[in-house]
């Protein structure tokens, strides 16, 4: 006789081996959302790096310096994200993120009226910060969500609305922040001081209705996680972190993702940072929404990259798969670098779809043979993403007195050039 406790024992078991945890649908959503929160963020940037440029008079190496302050606020919080995960849980820091989040938004509507580059960009800082404490927190979240094993499908469903709040950025950017009003050198030279004065205000105070919006999202999300049942994870207070560090570090394959990543972060916020402008300096004609809504392609293609990238992975290895990509994308972008008119700006709109598989297959690569260390080597790879505070202003400073934007394109070329190094170490590191 089977005993009355049998099928309750079992419930457990069979809800563990679901894909979500029964009772946990609704948070599981509300965390997905966090990959387009900070989507949206990471690629409005692209269209205030124009904007700022009509709004501020800055020229493009000053413009850089918005993607600077950005991954720096990364680079600076990571590590203290981690620590109040550790400390305090995942709700806690979810809803730290959230808090920086709307307060960075928010910052922006005095930064228009006070129309000061230096108030923006502490805005940006702040925005940022909430950022790295939610990617910090959501990616290994997710795992917590159902059954283990299925932790990988769970991610990729999840950075997929990545890739939408990425692709979706640009086109809110361009209808909401572009004025659509643009005027060249010779205009804007003759027109009479309070004429252009009034003209610079008008655009600075284009980004204030946007990020007012963004932040009465973000509030709401925030009441959302505060109130939402989400799983309980253990949360681990002990052990000797630094030591634990300088382990990782000897890992060979870890060194080579964080170098990787550093350069194929930089080579995407380079390519989607300058994407605008070099549309514009290849085809005049071509109107700032315009060029927007092309560089929204290239992000559509991002997220078609990735759907495409991660099916493929079923029967060719990451390392092959990673080595085509990045022979594509050096191709591409030597075309984009040396060719001319439409040719060039389609070939560098095809580097989205290339791209897309690069962040995940990198960071997946370079922990895979840390075993219960990788929660120590992987904030590693998630600091790498400074590469994307150095690369815009470098090729801002190079296109503004040395070189074309065109020709600065040249950079993540040999970005890309890193991460086929990178891939082929990885196969060699994978077949011993």
């Amino acid at each position: 006789m089977i005993p009355p406790t049998a099928p309750q024992a079992q419930a457990p078991a069979a809800a563990e081996r679901r894909f979500i945890t029964p009772g946990y649908a609704t948070g599981f959503a509300v965390v997905v959302s966090l990959f387009f929160l900070w989507a949206v963020a990471n690629n409005f940037n692209d269209i205030l790096i124009r904007q700022f440029q009509k709004a501020l008079a800055l020229d493009r190496a000053q413009a850089g310096f918005i993607q600077f302050v950005f991954y720096i606020g990364y680079f600076v919080m990571a590590l203290p994200a981690g620590m109040v995960l550790r400390r305090f849980g995942y709700r806690a820091g979810i809803l730290a993120g959230l808090g920086f989040y709307a307060v960075g938004a928010l910052l922006f509507y005095p930064a228009a009226e006070v129309r000061e580059y230096a108030a923006f960009l502490g805005a940006l800082f702040v925005l940022a910060s909430g950022a790295a404490f939610l990617e910090t927190a959501a990616n290994p979240y997710i795992v917590a969500f159902g059954d283990p094993a299925r932790a990988e499908q769970r991610l990729n469903l999840a950075q997929a609305f990545n890739g939408l709040g990425g692709a979706i950025a640009p086109v809110i950017g361009a209808k909401f922040i572009f004025s659509g009003v643009e005027h060249d050198r010779a205009t804007l030279d003759a027109m009479a001081p309070a004429a252009l004065d009034a003209y610079r205000a008008t655009e600075a105070q284009m980004v204030q209705l946007p990020y007012l919006v963004l932040a009465g999202v973000v509030v709401l999300i925030a009441i959302t996680i505060a109130v939402v049942r989400l799983p309980e994870v253990p949360r681990d207070i002990g052990g000797d972190t630094l030591g634990g560090l300088r382990s990782v570090i000897g890992v060979r394959l870890l060194r080579w993702a964080v170098v990787a990543q550093f350069f194929y972060v930089g080579a995407q916020v380079g390519v989607w940072s300058f994407f605008v402008d070099f549309v514009k300096a290849l085809s005049p004609a071509t109107p700032e929404r315009g060029a927007a809504y092309l560089l929204s392609i290239s992000l559509a293609l991002f997220l078609i990259g990735r759907l495409i990238g991660t099916a493929l992975m079923h029967r060719i290895a990451a390392t092959r798969l990673l080595t085509g990509f990045a022979l594509a994308n050096i191709v591409l972008m030597l075309v984009a670098a040396l060719g001319s008119g439409m040719v060039a700006i389609g070939a560098l709109l095809l580097t989205g779809f290339f791209m897309s598989i690069m962040f995940p297959t990198i960071f997946s690569l370079g922990v895979r043979d840390l075993g219960p260390r990788a929660p120590l080597g992987a904030p590693l790879i998630v600091m790498a993403v400074i590469g994307g505070a150095v690369f815009p202003p470098a090729m801002g400073w190079l296109s503004h007195g040395v070189v074309s934007i065109q020709t600065a394109m040249l950079v993540p070329c040999l970005s890309f050039a890193v991460v086929l190094a990178f891939a082929l170490a990885a196969a060699r590191a994978g077949q011993r």
